[in-house]
Formats: structure tokens, C-alpha cells, sequence
């Protein structure tokens, strides 16, 4: 098997920290935009996703860039990448 085989499709997703009140988790607020079908008008959806954060960096307020994990919990399937 190649190296190129084994590596996975993860999604990355950008988002902004909502709440740093749990421990080792984080709640980010994802807000995507896409054009209405029939009307053609931009409109803004946004989705909460709870990531982990082993060591409690991300503050209120920061950029994030979340990515697919193992579920670390029944809610939490979405752990911390990077900061912005």
C-alpha cells in the first residue's frame, strides 16, 4: 500500500471561539455563505461545533481552524488545529 493510500480526507473548517468555559473543549461558531437557489440572494448560516483542546489555548474571541477526529464524546467529534 502507498504512503498517498493511507492518508485520510479530513474536513478543516474556520470559525471563531464562542466559549472557553469547559475543560479541554471549545465551542466554535462556523458561519458558511452561499447563494439562495431561487432567489439569488447571499445568505449567511452559522453551525456550533464543540472541538477538544488538550491544553486550554483558545480563548473567547480567537480564529480557529478546527478538523475532523475520533469522537471524543457524544457531541465532540472535532478537534483543535491551529490559531489564527
Amino acid at each position: 500500500m502507498t504512503e498517498n493510500a493511507k492518508l485520510s480526507v479530513k474536513r478543516k473548517l474556520l470559525g471563531e471561539v464562542v466559549s472557553d468555559k469547559m475543560d479541554k473543549t471549545i465551542t466554535v461558531k462556523v458561519v458558511r455563505h452561499f447563494k439562495h437557489a431561487k432567489y439569488s440572494k447571499y445568505i449567511h448560516e452559522s453551525k456550533k461545533y464543540h472541538a477538544h483542546d488538550a491544553e486550554n489555548k483558545a480563548k473567547l474571541g480567537d480564529k480557529v481552524t478546527i478538523i475532523e477526529s475520533r469522537p471524543y464524546s457524544k457531541s465532540k467529534k472535532w478537534e483543535l488545529m491551529a490559531i489564527k
